[in-house]
């Protein structure tokens, strides 16, 4: 395995979820399935959308907001770049940010990259799990941020400390219950230190 085929998102209503990823911009962009496994508070992990300026951020954050999603954090300037924290009607956190400071034109409607980030436990060994299952790292700072090569797959791999990363996305650390994401790559069906279960990817993948 050397990348993320697929995302699975399981959601209670998928027909409404489908609704909402159309309307948000990303009906060809994540996988739905049904389930009502428990689940509360923080789920442990979050997707990013990278786009190219601040009139992205703003074209996305108000669809999903127009859509039924919550703001987590509202979009604006940040030390980093410009962007904004939304909750998709299913719970899923999705944070849409862009390095660019200044606005130079109008919206594009274009994604240029989808990270996933899991909140790890402990940031080293689930690093290591996850070179002994294949995959490369790009970047590491020591226990706090490890985010790996993106290989053939459109998803980018990335880990970061739990409580930080509940932080990022302004929600309380707490949570219990199923994740309500599987993650698809490689030929065998496993789960990483902190829950997250991956199988095998389809012949046939689409994110």
């Amino acid at each position: 395995m050397n990348s993320i085929d697929t995302v699975t998102l399981e959601v209670a209503d998928t027909t409404a979820a489908e609704r909402f990823y159309t309307a948000f911009g990303l009906g060809d962009q994540v996988r739905l399935r049904a389930s009502d496994a428990p689940t509360t508070g923080f789920r442990g992990f979050s997707l990013s959308l990278t786009v190219s300026r601040p009139a992205d951020v703003k074209a996305f954050a108000e669809a999903a907001l127009d859509a039924g999603a919550t703001a987590l954090k509202p979009v604006s300037k940040s030390f980093w770049g410009y962007g904004g924290v939304v909750r998709a009607p299913d719970g899923t956190i999705w944070k849409i940010a862009t390095s660019e400071k200044k606005d130079t034109g109008p919206a594009t409607g274009r994604i240029d990259q989808i990270v996933l980030l899991l909140g790890a436990a402990d940031v080293t060994a689930s690093k290591q799990f996850y070179v002994e299952h294949g995959l490369t790292v790009a970047k590491s700072f020591g226990r706090k941020y490890v985010e790996f090569a993106a290989g053939s797959g459109p998803v980018k791999l990335a880990l970061y400390g739990r409580r930080a990363l509940a932080k990022d996305v302004g929600v309380p650390v707490d949570g219990a219950g199923s994740h309500r994401l599987v993650l698809g790559g490689g030929t065998e069906a496993f789960t990483d230190p902190d829950g997250f279960a991956w199988e095998p990817a389809p012949a046939t993948s689409r994110i």
